[in-house]
């Protein structure tokens, strides 16, 4: 028996069963159904975990849609069957998935390292086109340094490379 799951996990699962199953995108929600965080604009990820294992993460650092629901259906349609790390979801896999969304803050310049906690903030660093990010608060992260070499390494940016280094808060649904 699945939990109580938050209004945009559930927004989320709706479009990724939907998708994996019919190949239809949802609409968002009508206005009069919305939950003010839906109705926001905010970067949005979706993460996917299957038994414990991330199985999709995708998401915008900034908002691209009109709103936050919408960010939540194209970003959790993405994580289950655009994320190059795993194969598409499939539909027997649906009811195994455990779904969080994050709603990020503005990103804001970091101008020293100690304005870092990898359990409060993400990161996102920058080094000319090169830009990666990592969310906060994950298992085994648990340094700044850490931190930073994730996001350096899936964004291809080599150490030693000067970067641009920016932080964001979330609010993580389940």
């Amino acid at each position: 028996m699945r939990r109580e799951e938050h209004p945009l996990v559930r927004l989320a699962r709706r479009a990724i069963e939907e998708y994996v199953r019919y190949g239809r995108i949802i609409p968002p929600p009508p206005p009069e159904e919305m939950t003010p965080e839906m109705r926001r604009r905010a970067g949005v990820f979706v993460s996917l975990k299957k038994h414990g294992q991330l199985r999709g993460c995708i998401g915008t650092f900034l908002p691209t849609r009109n709103n936050v629901a919408e960010e939540v259906i194209y970003n959790a349609i993405a994580a289950a069957t655009e994320d190059p790390r795993f194969p598409p979801v499939q539909e027997d896999e649906l009811d195994e998935l455990e779904i969080s969304v994050d709603v990020l803050s503005e990103p804001e310049p970091v101008t020293d390292l100690s304005q870092l906690d990898p359990k409060k903030y993400g990161v996102i660093v920058e080094s000319g086109w090169k830009r990666g990010l990592l969310l906060p608060d994950l298992e085994g992260v648990d340094t700044v340094e850490q931190q930073l070499a994730i996001a350096m390494a899936k964004a291809g940016i080599s150490p030693g490379e000067p970067i641009k280094v920016y932080r964001f808060s979330v609010e993580r649904y389940r």
